[in-house]
């Protein structure tokens, strides 16, 4: 009973706050003249693979000669400017967006490409915007604490197609069209298999892991669809990277595999962790992570489960806590890790646990993966961010400094 008052009672608050961001962002569309439509908007939402496939897009745009800008969850490009737009950012609110699609504009983009998450469009943040190409990477398990269920998580993510001209979807979840009222939509399955077979090749060689290649499929086949030759796509390939904190390795004389990646859900956790378990040789597979605070609880039991199942040795450690206590998060963890033979340590500083994993526990041949944390640049504890970076916590481990949060960021 006291569960169901407080799902009515969250729908009730979300309803009155998301009338408060209708208008706000009638008013700043307003303010701004809509300046989105003076731009080829790309849209890309899904629960991963988002900020890969926004900043392949804008790469591949921009290596064959177009004038693009990007916003997305590491930050905004905007006229060859980068531009950070918060701390636990994707879609900014409708002010902050619509000044960047003004300076988009008035920088002369012609595409911008846009990460969209389904906060940002139950929140009315891209009101206004007509997208004409959108793109699904995948929709798994994330965000039940806002959304409450997978059905309106997958409602609030097709919000973006039905303002969109063409949607490019990953073929594996071709039943998310269901969910779409835009009968006027132009929709493309996409699959690796899909792709022209020389392209398909250079998307094989280009990348090894398979969550990466689909991600790679998707932005040729959306950039395809704006005009771009599958032939010039082919071109440029070998030049593409991904984003900052995604599959970042770190250099070191320890003998390890260090590997620092954004990863904070079930899916992406699992698909993760298979390309490095097939990867690892015969040294031993060890994450480090956790789970955020008051966010989605309900996942925390199946990244347990995943690490547990894929992984040699599990590091739980801080996550952005926020209120909550770290212990009790991984308590929750570890309800999906009971039964399982893996080896457990619990580390509840984040710069410690990453020491430990580095100069205590792993071995020469070990791979050690961090998760969780990526490119952000801070953790929160309380209601207040002290400032943080996973790789300087990394580099300070590999040379025997045992990393501490920094001071309290200015938000």
């Amino acid at each position: 009973m006291i569960n169901r008052y407080n799902n009515l009672r969250r729908f009730f608050i979300s309803r009155y706050k998301n009338t408060l961001h209708f208008f706000e962002a009638i008013y700043w569309n307003i303010y701004y003249h809509f300046p989105s439509r003076h731009l080829k908007v790309i849209g890309v939402t899904g629960t991963d693979g988002k900020t890969t496939t926004s900043f392949l897009i804008y790469q591949i745009l921009k290596l064959v000669g177009k004038k693009a800008s990007l916003v997305s969850t590491t930050g905004a490009i905007v006229g060859g400017k980068k531009i950070k737009t918060g701390l636990h950012t994707t879609t900014p609110d409708s002010k902050t967006l619509q000044k960047l699609i003004t300076d988009a504009k008035d920088a002369d983009s012609e595409f911008l490409v846009l990460e969209v998450t389904s906060h940002g469009l139950d929140q009315h943040r891209v009101l206004g915007i007509n997208f004409d190409v959108s793109v699904l990477t995948n929709i798994t398990h994330e965000h039940l604490d806002y959304h409450l269920t997978m059905e309106r998580y997958a409602l609030a993510k097709a919000k973006l197609f039905n303002r969109s001209k063409v949607a490019i979807i990953n073929k594996k979840y071709k039943q998310f069209v269901h969910f779409i009222k835009n009968k006027k939509l132009k929709v493309s399955f996409v699959s690796i298999s899909s792709l022209p077979y020389s392209l398909k090749k250079a998307v094989y060689k280009k990348f090894t892991q398979e969550y990466n290649r689909e991600n790679l499929a998707l932005a040729a086949v959306a950039c395809h669809r704006l005009g771009i030759s599958y032939t010039k796509i082919e071109n440029i390939i070998g030049k593409l990277r991904t984003p900052e904190g995604r599959l970042d390795y770190i250099t070191n004389d320890k003998g390890l595999k260090l590997i620092v990646d954004f990863a904070h859900t079930p899916n992406a956790l699992e698909e993760l962790l298979k390309f490095l378990s097939k990867t690892k040789g015969k040294g031993n597979l060890i994450v480090v992570f956790g789970s955020a605070g008051e966010r989605d609880k309900t996942k925390r039991l199946l990244m347990g489960k995943v690490a547990s199942k894929l992984a040699d040795k599990i590091i739980l450690t801080a996550e952005d806590p926020r209120t909550e206590s770290i212990s009790a998060i991984n308590r929750e963890i570890r309800k999906g890790i009971k039964g399982s033979q893996v080896q457990v340590f619990e580390v509840e500083h984040r710069g410690k646990a990453i020491y430990f994993a580095i100069n205590e526990l792993a071995k020469k041949g070990d791979t050690v993966v961090i998760c969780g944390k990526g490119h952000e640049e801070s953790l929160c504890f309380g209601k207040t961010e002290y400032k943080w970076s996973e790789k300087k916590a990394v580099r300070e481990s590999l040379r025997g400094i045992l990393p501490t949060y920094g001071k309290p960021v200015v938000c």
